[in-house]
């Protein structure tokens, strides 16, 4: 049996905000060579306050979506551009570059994502189901998608008797 020094609560809170940790880290590191003067450590240091900076955005984005929800039917994987949900009572795969629209409902009070296909088949993942934090980084290699969008309407879920589209494949038309 392992003991541990730290609470099981405090390690899951630290392990949540460890990158968002890391990129403050990194602001701090660049603020520190910006102060140590030359034009080399001010230009190196600006960098990497920046890409803390915008480490910082990313890390909160996804803090926040991971944030969801949790203890939601069934199981996401992501593996190499395919987004596997594993239900219960129903699952089913949808392939990235298949993926021509993103949405989010409302299902017996419970926000799901709708993904669908370019052939119309649509596959509903419970927001709360296991994994599917993973869904940020796959949504992220989409063209043209806004992540604050899609984070805050997930965590708001759709306003009631409105399902509005959260992203779509440049160049397909919306059906409905």
């Amino acid at each position: 049996m392992e003991m541990s020094f730290f609470r099981p609560e405090a390690l899951a809170w630290l392990s949540r905000w460890r990158e968002v940790a890391g990129a403050v880290a990194t602001i701090g590191a660049g603020g520190w060579l910006l102060t140590r003067g030359g034009w080399l450590m001010e230009g190196l240091g600006a960098v990497a306050a920046l890409a803390g900076l915008g480490w910082a955005v990313v890390a909160l984005r996804r803090m926040r979506f991971a944030r969801l929800g949790s203890g939601g039917p069934g199981v996401v994987e992501v593996v190499e551009g395919q987004i596997a949900y594993f239900g219960p009572g129903a699952g089913g795969f949808v392939a990235l570059r298949e993926l021509v629209e993103i949405r989010v409902i409302t299902i017996n009070g419970a926000a799901h994502w709708r993904l669908k296909q370019a052939d119309g088949q649509a596959l509903l993942i419970p927001v709360g189901a296991a994994g599917a934090d993973r869904l940020f980084d796959a949504f992220t290699s989409l063209p043209g998608i806004d992540m604050a969008q899609v984070s805050s309407a997930a965590l708001r879920g759709p306003a009631q008797g409105t399902v509005r589209a959260l992203w779509q494949r440049p160049g397909h038309a919306a059906l409905t």
